[in-house]
């Protein structure tokens, strides 16, 4: 392994406190902001900035392409951020990823459409998908490590997860809006009403900023800063001292993202092609990432004792025995078999894969490059899934009219992670002695 964090500086409870919350809520502010663009993807962007064809599955797949444009700007931010959070400053990183997404989110919900600019509008809507991507890209890897690099050892499981509670806690913020959106008439929603979960970015920048301007730096980043040589040109040495960390921290990232953005994103669309009402979906959706929130906490606190790579095997294997089943519990259309196909995916087996994923990307990298690798790795891993997995199973659904396709990628990106797990050496805090938490 290429870098623990055993020697962390440990935060007084008051700090880790203060830490909690801001990671939490900046977290889920930011990835409020990232959800609602594969929410209204799957709902409204067709028609309104892709109208050139009269098939609503090919409108979805060209508003899921800029989807995937947002995913592959991720990998960019990783690195401009990631060197910025090693080389300068962890808070100052934050406060800016966090600004670019609050001011691009705010500005499409102001872009007027394909009717009225032609087609300025895709390419102004893609625009400021991108801007989102880079913004996305450096948020997670910092966000994870202000936790962690403050964290007891023995407690650093419960405490990262706290970041991811965050990401669901985003989306339940993003799916609420659009569920309440989706009461309204469709020539509403279509007219003005898709907007206003876009405009609340403005709230959401001023929260955020607010909260991250009074976390301070770890004081073991700031030691290692000023002796480093590493932390000159951090993307350079994760590169090439830490590549097979990258590639572990890519492959854990497969199954995960790739398994959640088909579970809550491509779901919508599919249902809506086999007849069931969006807002039901949208409710289930909500209602399984709600749960999860509290999942994640108990996954978090479950690897501080087992481990996090058993807990990642439970939530790999436990994916690719849903896969199939998922597809079929929606094909019932019923709202019980629809609730409990997202309970199984999301607070369940997604669950356990990103409660246990920042604890064991941190661990494979050392503090000079940590940003960095951290955010390579896990950025990478979501162009590869959570950027493409929804086109291609749009795709795969428009050639063949099946799910079948699209559980087989799922199943191919639980493969892959099983490959980055059975590479990766178990860490020494798998049983650590258990303390009050909170």
């Amino acid at each position: 392994m290429s870098g623990t964090a055993s020697d962390t500086p440990v935060s007084k409870p008051q700090s880790m406190r203060k830490l909690i919350i801001g990671s939490f809520l900046g977290n889920s502010l930011e990835w409020y902001d990232f959800f609602l663009y594969g929410t209204a993807a799957a709902l409204v962007f067709g028609p309104l900035f892709f109208p050139a064809t009269d098939d609503p599955l090919l409108g979805a797949f060209l508003a899921f392409s800029g989807f995937a444009i947002g995913f592959i700007a991720r990998p960019l931010g990783g690195i401009a951020f990631g060197h910025l959070g090693d080389k300068y400053s962890r808070k100052m990183t934050l406060i800016i990823t966090l600004t670019l997404m609050g001011a691009s989110t705010f500005l499409i919900g102001l872009l007027p459409t394909y009717e009225h600019i032609g087609v300025l509008a895709p390419i102004a809507l893609i625009t400021l998908r991108f801007v989102q991507g880079v913004a996305s890209g450096g948020e997670w890897g910092g966000g994870v490590l202000m936790l962690s690099e403050n964290a007891p050892e023995h407690q650093k499981g419960y405490y990262t997860a706290w970041s991811q509670v965050g990401v669901s806690g985003g989306f339940v913020l993003s799916s609420l809006a659009f569920y309440l959106v989706q009461l309204l008439p469709q020539e509403d929603i279509l007219a003005w009403a898709w907007r206003i979960p876009f405009l609340l970015s403005l709230f959401i920048f001023l929260v955020g900023v607010y909260i991250r301007r009074n976390i301070e730096e770890n004081a073991e980043f700031v030691a290692r800063k000023e002796q480093s040589e590493d932390a000159q040109l951090p993307v350079r040495s994760a590169f090439k001292h830490h590549p097979k960390a990258i590639l572990q921290a890519i492959g854990l990232r497969l199954a995960e993202n790739g398994a959640v953005y088909i579970f809550f994103t491509f779901s919508v669309v599919y249902c809506k092609h086999i007849g069931i009402e969006t807002r039901l979906v949208i409710a289930a959706v909500t209602i399984a990432m709600a749960v999860e929130i509290v999942t994640i906490l108990a996954w978090g606190w479950l690897s501080d004792r087992i481990g996090r790579k058993a807990l990642y095997y439970i939530g790999v294997i436990g994916m690719a025995l849903v896969a199939f089943p998922f597809f079929w519990l929606l094909q019932m259309h019923s709202f019980p078999a629809i609730l409990l196909a997202m309970l199984l995916a999301l607070p369940v087996c997604h669950g356990a894969m990103i409660a246990a994923q920042p604890c064991m990307m941190v661990e494979l990298f050392p503090v000079e490059v940590r940003y960095t690798g951290l955010a390579l790795g896990h950025e990478i891993g979501a162009v590869i899934s959570g950027g493409i997995s929804p086109m291609l199973a749009v795709a795969f659904l428009i050639k063949w009219d099946s799910y079948v396709p699209v559980a087989l990628m799922l199943l191919a990106f639980a493969l892959l992670a099983l490959v980055a797990l059975f590479s990766i050496r178990q860490p020494t805090t798998a049983r650590p002695q258990r303390q009050p938490a909170l």
